[in-house]
């Protein structure tokens, strides 16, 4: 039998059907089926579906993502329900539980330590490396200059080019330089705006080697390499924490006192300060909460992982963006998170369920939601934690992970509820749940 070509020539230009019908035909066995099961998960108003589909290429269907949401988050003493996208069980319900539990001693404190956005213009120059620098603060005054009627409207919100540094790489790479530029964006993410920026500065600086008398008459020509925006912002900067006396942790399963609570705590933040292996996991947890919040609000959640992993290895060896301390009786539970976020342009304004989710939260500004971000990866570590070292991860990961293995084996609805009551009081695991139902399935 001559299998199929599974390539094609000009697949952009066919319409949204067209798209469908070729993949189901040339990749399914069930073309009939596929077809009618993707098209089932467009949106029903037309419009909103156009919307959607602008936000990517070769869109065929929707992928749809629990919306879920953890009341109970006092934040610098104001109430929040907040909006969590994530598939993973247990996560929202862990981020309920720790917000409750410091919704009577403190809530979430916060504090934004910085906001300053970086990018990068990486050029070679053969010339002169003294005369550069010399010259300088000439080269960083047309750029600025001509940049202005690009950031004219963000300085105008209080934002703007906040500083343009040379950076000096040519003892790691030959004839390699860089332009760092530090930007204020207000509320916006500022992405685009950075790197139009950027591009500009690019261009204003090939046209100031070639134009200037000091560097017009030498044969070196400056070469943009490129001009991009960095996601690494560690002076984008926000800080979220939970304090309260030992004395008030109360008591936890098995009999365990606040006071032995507090030290195992502090314990297993230690151990993720100093291993890797468990650090990687530790902040893993930490993204629960702070990517479903990303998510839901349509920032970046790629970029933001990325920065924060990076920031996590800032000095030399990655490790625990949380930390804890227990001093003169109180215990102390923090994190320092970078977070390149924004509440205006992108995905924010024309994601529906995205505006939705800023309205839940009652429209804050970039910096309350970096505020509300972190204490949402605080509350989710904090109940990863909590587990760990009581009754263990698995018991409460796992109960939120039955009903998900139900399904997975078709179970009716009398099933599941002898399935959830059998549970109650045994350990789950995939093998456990169809050995269970097959037996009720005898008779």
């Amino acid at each position: 039998m001559e299998s199929k070509d599974k390539t094609i020539s000009g697949f952009s230009k066919l319409s949204k059907t067209g798209k469908i019908k070729w993949i189901v035909k040339t990749f399914f066995k069930e073309p009939d089926t596929v077809m009618s099961e993707l098209m089932s998960y467009w949106h029903s108003n037309e419009e909103q579906q156009k919307i959607l589909d602008n936000f990517s290429e070769n869109t065929i269907s929707n992928f749809p993502m629990p919306f879920g949401v953890a009341p109970n988050f006092v934040i610098d003493g104001h109430p929040y329900c907040v909006p969590m996208v994530i598939e993973e069980s247990s996560v929202v319900a862990a981020a309920s539980s720790a917000a409750k539990f410091w919704m009577t001693r403190g809530g979430f404190k916060t504090e934004v330590l910085a906001t300053k956005k970086l990018g990068q213009v990486h050029f070679k120059w053969s010339g002169d490396t003294y005369k550069l620098n010399y010259h300088f603060e000439s080269i960083k005054k047309k750029l600025l200059e001509e940049a202005f009627p690009l950031t004219e409207s963000m300085v105008k919100r209080g934002g703007g080019i906040m500083d343009i540094e040379l950076i000096d790489l040519t003892d790691q790479e030959p004839h390699l330089y860089q332009l760092l530029a530090s930007f204020e964006t207000c509320d916006s993410m500022g992405a685009n705006f950075i790197n139009t920026c950027l591009e500009q500065f690019g261009q204003s600086l090939t046209h100031f080697f070639k134009e200037s008398d000091q560097f017009a008459k030498e044969e070196e020509e400056v070469e943009i390499v490129m001009s991009i925006l960095s996601n690494y912002t560690p002076e984008c900067l926000v800080r979220a924490w939970v304090e309260c006396p030992v004395s008030e942790l109360g008591e936890f399963p098995n009999g365990m006192t606040g006071e032995s609570f507090a030290e195992k705590f502090k314990l297993a933040v230690r151990i993720a300060e100093i291993d890797p292996y468990r650090a990687t996991t530790h902040n893993k947890g930490i993204y629960n909460g702070v990517d479903s919040v990303v998510i839901a609000t349509g920032n970046d959640f790629r970029a933001i992982e990325a920065c924060g992993h990076t920031y996590a290895a800032k000095d030399g060896t990655y490790s625990s963006l949380s930390h804890c301390e227990i001093k003169d009786g109180q215990f102390k539970f923090w994190l320092d998170l970078p977070l390149a976020i924004g509440t205006v342009g992108g995905l924010t304004s024309l994601h529906p369920i995205a505006k939705r989710s800023l309205e839940l939260l009652d429209d804050p500004d970039a910096n309350k939601l970096m505020r509300i971000i972190a204490a949402t990866g605080l509350a989710q570590n904090f109940s990863a934690l909590r587990s760990l070292i009581t009754t263990g991860i698995q018991k409460g990961h796992m109960k939120m992970h039955l009903q998900n293995i139900l399904n997975q084996l078709k179970a009716n609805q009398s099933e599941q509820l002898a399935a959830i009551e059998h549970f109650s009081e045994e350990i789950v695991s995939f093998s456990a749940v169809k050995s269970f139902l097959e037996k009720i399935r005898l008779g």
